[in-house]
């Protein structure tokens, strides 16, 4: 079997959760790790998809691997190839398949109700599962490329994902672990001075945590489970 692609931009950003996911249904993946410099590949013949992690950068920042990202996305979009895209990651496919990324309203941190949108491709990814609580951090949002469908919104962040074919672009983050929350709301402690409605304090975002995380890794597993039937076992 062909591994999975998974594309690290910042070391604290890794698939977490998904690697747990991953192992148990005995999927293999290779990770590129584009904070240590390791080259990105030339094609996607020798992957069976391609995964594409958060970070602090944005999309529309003059980074030399983002243009290289975004021509991998589009020849497995061609290929009808599965892509899973979580917050940059989400925003890298949206820019790739000719969307906008641009600020959001307001920054959304922590723990935030995300909703299923009323359509059938929301039904298809999301089966039965209607609302339940997800961690953000984000400034930035996606559009909704021409073709695709919105699946997930909330009142912080209207475009929450989006799925076309076999690709699925995030907002929210749905591979959390509880120590990667800890390891954020240490690392990136500076965005936590002014809390707001969207923005909680590190207190906050770290209170019943392993009940928070069950209950996300509960929609993850909906999520990774849909996305990985096309690739084969």
């Amino acid at each position: 079997m062909k591994p999975l692609y998974i594309f690290r931009h910042i070391n604290c950003e890794g698939p977490g959760y998904l690697s747990e996911v991953l192992a148990r249904k005995k999927v293999p993946f290779q990770l590129i790790a584009i904070d240590r410099n390791e080259p990105l590949p030339r094609h996607i013949g020798d992957c069976s998809g391609l995964v594409l992690m958060g970070g602090p950068m944005s999309v529309n920042d003059p980074l030399p691997w983002i243009g290289q990202e975004l021509a991998l996305i589009r020849m497995a979009q061609e290929q009808d190839m599965p892509v899973l895209g979580h917050c940059l990651g989400g925003q890298l496919i949206c820019k790739a398949l000719g969307g906008v990324v641009s600020a959001n309203p307001v920054t959304e941190i922590g723990w935030h109700p995300v909703r299923s949108s009323d359509n059938p491709t929301a039904q298809d990814w999301l089966g039965g599962l209607r609302e339940t609580t997800l961690f953000h951090w984000h400034g930035e949002t996606f559009s909704i490329p021409n073709g695709a469908e919105v699946i997930l919104e909330n009142d912080h962040c209207r475009n929450q994902g989006f799925a076309i074919g076999n690709t699925l672009a995030l907002q929210c983050h749905v591979e959390m672990t509880a120590a990667m929350v800890r390891e954020w709301s240490t690392f990136y402690k500076d965005e936590l001075d002014n809390p707001a409605p969207s923005v909680q304090t590190a207190q906050q975002m770290t209170e019943r945590l392993e009940q928070r995380i069950a209950e996300a890794q509960q929609a993850a597993d909906v999520l990774y489970q849909r996305w990985l039937e096309p690739i084969p076992g």
